[in-house]
């Protein structure tokens, strides 16, 4: 027989397989020796109150054994032989996209700027020991995406636009942990998710897709206002080559040649609200003994804690972003004369700090009188400017203890951080933009009230953070995705407006690879 059953346990008792076992039997009356196995659906942590519980959904196997995956399986077919499709960039949306394609008997041809994400990882490293960028190969461009070295949470709100259970059971059949599928905040880790992207891309190329690295789109081929395909340039050899199909371009938040070059073909962009700020660290310790209502922390049974904070200051909202608990602040600048800091997570969560982007919301009449498509991207530009100057033009990254920014005093000294470049004590009050400073100073006070002991001159802030979402939005038709006035171009992911993370991403890449589907059907119609 097979129950589901809703539990709230103790975190010791929802720790492993066996304690569950011992819990059902004992809530329900069952034998536990005829319990042969169990399967958790879903799994959330309730720190409301004093004492912390565990909420499970839990399929319960008496005396028969589990006769299917834990996940959903989809087909990948041979489309060797398919109609190309060019999709611009390897991460999540040009992945998904991709994978999608094949299903519907499409054959992707996916050119991506930066390296295979293992030689990309060197890259990333070099960053640290050199404070020098590789303005192709980087935590934002190559094979992952932004995704892939910065932290690989799965958690998003946009359920409403697709089939967000089904990216994640592709994720789990590429060798990502089930663990994802039950957890309230999935996360599969920057030290995992680099084998899962690999298997992905293994994935595409065994179904007859290509998969091109150190290759960088340099324009469209467009005839009748509609795209044929691309024109790229291969960075190892020099040469151009040009790739033919419907385009969807996946190529992220950070793409500013990108941005530049639709501007200037006076192909329809727009600018776009956006969130900038500071990386705020605490020491794990601190945020766990304030979420957990333990001196003690954490303890042995519970993960490091999670927060996240929002209020309006002025008519702009602040809030915590990308929470990082047990992680690490990271340098996510993609060329010379920036300063972009970003944080990730390993699987475990076991760093000795944790931290978020603390940001506010910025529209682009709070940075122009007279706004234009590309107004936030140059205040983004300027802001990593300012803050490479203020780092001693290294990847330093200015910092200020959370206390003294608040009061406008200059820290003394830093804590220490698991920034790995490096800080630098730097008055942020005085050189962030005042809106947002001001905005920022006001929403700590605010939380520190609300959650006590978070306000502290233990945590530090990291500038600057501006890479949250994309600064431009390519407009595109609600119905067909594709670009308002050029067909065959079908803008997606974050990097085009419509995303705001690994799985949002994901889901509009699929959609997009539908959208394509629906394109060749009306065109062979047509024809």
């Amino acid at each position: 027989m097979i129950y589901e059953y809703q539990l709230r346990l103790l975190p010791q008792y929802a720790a492993n397989e066996a304690t569950i076992k011992e819990s059902i039997a004992r809530e329900k009356g069952i034998d536990s020796r005829t319990i042969t196995h169990v399967r958790v659906l879903k799994r959330s942590i309730d720190a409301r109150q004093r004492n912390v519980f565990v909420n499970l959904k839990v399929r319960t196997y008496v005396n028969e054994e589990p006769c299917d995956d834990e996940y959903e399986h989809t087909e990948y077919q041979d489309v060797s032989g398919a109609k190309p499709v060019v999709v611009v960039g390897a991460g999540p949306g040009g992945l998904f996209a991709a994978l999608r394609l094949i299903e519907l008997g499409l054959r992707p041809v996916v050119i991506e700027r930066g390296k295979n994400v293992r030689d990309r990882k060197k890259d990333i490293a070099l960053i640290t020991k050199t404070h020098k960028v590789d303005p192709e190969s980087n935590y934002c461009f190559g094979e992952g995406g932004a995704g892939a070295y910065s932290d690989g949470k799965l958690f998003t709100r946009s359920k409403k636009r697709g089939n967000t259970r089904k990216i994640l059971n592709v994720f789990c059949q590429h060798g990502a942990s089930t663990d994802i599928l039950a957890d309230a905040h999935p996360h599969i880790g920057t030290d995992k998710l680099p084998r899962v992207i690999e298997n992905m891309r293994n994935t595409i190329i065994r179904c007859g897709g290509e998969v091109h690295f150190q290759t960088k789109m340099t324009s469209f081929i467009i005839e009748n206002e509609i795209v044929k395909g691309i024109i790229a340039e291969d960075l190892t050899a020099g040469t151009e080559k040009e790739f033919v199909g419907p385009v969807i371009l996946a190529t992220g938040h950070s793409a500013r040649d990108v941005y530049r070059y639709l501007y200037d073909k006076s192909i329809e962009i727009e600018a776009k609200a956006l969130a900038v700020g500071v990386r705020l660290e605490h020491p794990a310790h601190v945020i766990d003994c304030i979420q957990y209502h333990n001196k003690a922390g954490r303890g042995r049974w519970l993960p490091a804690a999670e927060y996240s904070f929002v209020t309006q200051v002025d008519g702009r909202g602040v809030y915590s972003f990308c929470m990082c608990p047990g992680g690490f602040v990271i340098p996510a600048a993609t060329g010379p004369g920036q300063i972009v800091v970003n944080g990730m997570s390993p699987s475990n969560r076991g760093s000795r700090w944790s931290n978020s982007g603390m940001v506010v919301e910025v529209h682009p009449e709070d940075v122009s009188d007279k706004p234009d498509a590309l107004c936030m991207l140059r205040f983004q530009e300027e802001l990593e400017r300012s803050c490479w100057q203020q780092g001693n033009m290294r990847q330093t990254a200015p910092a200020q203890r959370m206390v003294d920014f608040t009061r406008s005093r200059l820290s003394y000294d830093l804590p220490q951080s698991s920034y790995a470049p490096g800080l630098i004590s730097s008055p942020l009050h005085f050189w962030l933009p005042s809106f947002v400073a001001k905005r920022l100073q006001k929403a700590f006070e605010t939380f520190g009230k609300t959650s006590h002991g978070f306000l502290t001159n233990e945590a530090v802030l990291i500038a600057v953070e501006t890479r949250t979402s994309s600064p431009v939005r390519i407009l595109r038709d609600a119905s067909s995705l594709q670009h308002i006035r050029v067909q065959g171009l079908f803008p997606c992911g974050e990097g085009a407006g419509y995303a705001g993370g690994i799985v949002s991403a994901g889901v509009d890449g699929e959609r997009c690879a539908e959208a394509v589907s629906v394109f060749y059907f009306n065109r062979q119609a047509d024809k």
